[in-house]
């Protein structure tokens, strides 16, 4: 017997709206919760068509073997950050015309695979072995309006496809559990000699029933960090010589998500520790790719973007997103139509943390050591933000920095 996926009607609105208009498919990404005994999907997007295709309308793609595996798992990478705990890529879908009905079964099953190998690169943590491993793909005949239902167990490349119910649901997720918590972030971390030496490109590179509204459940939650060893424990860590750091340091909202279908209580703790994991490597990485696409100057802090919520319609879940202090509100809602193909409200915008101003400072030489590290801070407070203290170089360090958060975040949040 294979799994049963839960969806919300809007979900499959929102697949008979898509219209092929003339090309021979259209694609996209499947987001909702994973749990023990069936799946939710909660929303679908399209992934947005290439530059080149707007250029070429006459001469669109007709052969599923074409799919774009690279664009298509670049998207569910940048999908992936605007998702709170609880919430994840879960499969694909795909809406063919009849002729290539038969045509999509190789094409999705490499697809779900380099998407499932592209996510695990680059998250920081891994998926235990009690957990869920098949992936979903969908296909629809864009004339039958068909459906076809089979997952995937990503842990066996060699597999084959499993049929799976698709059962659609009204008001899936307007009664959902939110979990909500302010961590404050303060991690040191050191920089090996040879680390601080590789370029940044180089290291980027590798980077209810009825018309009643439910009511919102609610919880604020308390992260209880783990105790410094004592004196008399033994340490097997190597030593190295540093000659820089990367200093994280600040409050971050967090918040997740959990189905109201019998929730466990361990599923709900999960859900917030990956959520603060991901929040603050997410959005080291889109300072870093902003320090990639934009020349600025070197300075002594950079204030990480800050966390937005979005509602999503008819539901108690909100989607996230990240924006810079000189960042407008129509960039943001432009950002969601292009990821998430949704239309926000910008009235409807939650601003989970304040934006504050912040000195920044020239970079440091290699030879600097870490006696030397503590800098001066501003006279002015910087509250409720994230501020990457950077102490060398940034096209040194800032690649690396993604690469040990890993470690350092791990130990202070992650930890059981």
């Amino acid at each position: 017997m294979g799994r049963t996926y839960i969806v919300d009607d809007t979900v499959g609105q929102y697949l008979s709206n898509i219209d092929l208009q003339g090309k021979p498919f259209v694609s996209g990404l499947l987001i909702g919760q994973f749990s023990s005994q069936k799946d939710y999907v909660i929303l679908a997007t399209r992934t947005p068509p290439k530059e080149e295709q707007y250029e070429n309308p006459k001469h669109p793609k007709t052969k599923l073997d074409n799919l774009d595996e690279e664009w298509a798992t670049e998207h569910a990478h940048q999908v992936s950050r605007m998702l709170p705990g609880g919430l994840s890529v879960l499969g694909v879908f795909i809406i063919t015309t009849l002729e290539l009905a038969n045509d999509f079964q190789n094409a999705l099953r490499r697809l779900i695979y380099a998407i499932e190998k592209s996510m695990n690169r680059k998250r920081l943590w891994n998926f235990t072995e009690e957990e869920v491993s098949e992936r979903v793909v969908l296909h629809i005949c864009s004339s039958t309006k068909k459906t076809f239902c089979r997952t995937y167990d990503v842990r066996d490349p060699k597999g084959s496809g499993r049929p799976a119910d698709w059962k659609y649901q009204s008001r899936l997720s307007t009664s959902w559990l939110s979990l909500e918590c302010t961590v404050h972030i303060d991690i040191h971390i050191p920089l090996s000699t040879t680390s601080v030496s590789y370029t940044l490109e180089k290291n980027t590179k590798k980077k209810s029933r009825g018309n009643v509204q439910a009511p919102s459940h609610s919880f604020d939650v308390r992260v209880l960090t783990q105790l410094l060893l004592n004196s008399d424990h033994r340490s097997t860590a190597m030593v190295q010589i540093c000659s820089g750091s990367v200093n994280l340091k600040g409050d971050v909202k967090c918040r997740a998500y959990i189905h109201s279908n019998k929730p466990k209580v361990k599923d709900a703790v999960q859900a917030v520790k990956r959520d603060i994991l991901n929040t603050v490597a997410d959005r080291c990485e889109v300072l870093f790719e902003d320090l990639l696409l934009n020349e600025v100057s070197e300075k002594k802090f950079h204030i990480l973007p800050h966390r937005v919520f979005v509602p999503i319609p008819g539901s108690t879940v909100m989607l996230c997103d990240y924006k810079f202090g000189d960042e407008s509100t129509e960039e943001i809602r432009d950002h969601f139509v292009e990821m998430l193909d949704q239309v926000i409200q910008i009235e409807r915008l939650e601003i989970a943390e304040e934006i504050n101003t912040a000195c920044m400072s020239s970079s440091m030489s290699n030879e600097a050591s870490l006696d030397n590290t503590e800098d001066k801070q501003p006279a002015q407070p910087i509250k409720t933000t994230v501020v990457l203290k950077i102490q060398q170089n940034i096209g040194m360090i800032a690649a690396f920095a993604v690469a040990v958060l890993a470690v350092g975040i791990s130990f202070h949040y992650f930890s059981d």
